[in-house]
């Protein structure tokens, strides 16, 4: 199933009262992969706003695990309308339970005299080709058959690195029709947490707790655009992981922050 096909998926959810189904091959482990999840959350809630609203904050918590081959279906609920900012939820309910549950904020653009341009970038080549973990049985999550991923600093999981942190480049291996922000949405996530590297065996982790703020205005991106990614462990103990990321498109200029609390049982 191509991304656009999902994503579709979840704008005719919403004006048709329709399930949804996704393919296996969009898992992690025995779940949807977490970017995808709440990619057809952002959908589906971007269907109850104004056109002129735009994605400024996405929050997303993982319940429990949303299964593949299973139809499930997104209620949303508008909090409140305001006149430039709209908060809207929308929860992934599969079997009668909440198994993906955002928060949604959008906001309209407006005149100010208070302008900061961001200052930090990054100095990474665009790669060539893709160049990550290879398609292994049973080991390798299956939703990375549809993102290709350069990694240019940072290691493998599971290998036992002593740093923490990922540097590289992602994009679609099958380009979307055009590029949305359900598109980045799911980009975004397709890293592996930045600590797996530092264990010497698989051991199971996963996302809690996922904020995401986009950055505007930001220029039009294509199809087969390089995104480049910067994620560093903040800080990790008892279980729990604290990262940030910085997004940026192939002209360097800062498209969206990310921060994630991770758990791992290592």
């Amino acid at each position: 199933m191509h991304i656009d096909e999902l994503i579709q998926q979840a704008q005719d959810s919403q004006q048709h009262n329709t399930s949804i189904t996704v393919a296996k091959s969009w898992t992690q482990g025995r779940t949807l992969f977490g970017g995808l999840s709440a990619a057809l959350l952002y959908t589906a809630a971007r269907q109850q706003v104004r056109s002129d609203s735009i994605l400024r904050s996405l929050t997303t918590n993982f319940i429990g695990p949303l299964l593949p081959d299973t139809p499930f279906h997104i209620e949303t609920e508008v909090l409140r309308e305001g006149k430039n900012v709209t908060q809207v939820i929308a929860k992934a309910i599969q079997n009668q339970q909440v198994a993906v549950f955002s928060q949604v904020c959008f906001g309209i653009a407006r005149a100010s005299k208070i302008q900061v341009e961001n200052t930090r970038q990054h100095n990474m080549p665009l790669p060539a080709k893709p160049k990550f973990i290879p398609q292994i049985p049973k080991v390798t999550p299956k939703f990375l058959q549809h993102v290709d991923l350069a990694l240019i600093d940072g290691g493998m999981p599971f290998t036992g690195k002593k740093q923490s942190n990922t540097y590289g480049w992602m994009r679609f291996s099958q380009p979307p029709a055009k590029m949305t922000d359900a598109h980045l949405i799911t980009l975004i996530d397709a890293w592996p947490p930045t600590i797996l590297q530092m264990l010497r065996w698989p051991a199971p982790a996963s996302t809690m707790s996922w904020n995401l703020e986009f950055v505007h205005p930001h220029q039009p991106v294509a199809p087969t655009d390089w995104f480049a990614y910067q994620a560093d462990t903040r800080q990790a103990a008892d279980g729990y992981c604290h990262s940030e990321a910085s997004i940026w498109d192939t002209q360097g200029e800062l498209v969206a922050i990310s921060r994630q609390i991770i758990t791992v049982f290592d």
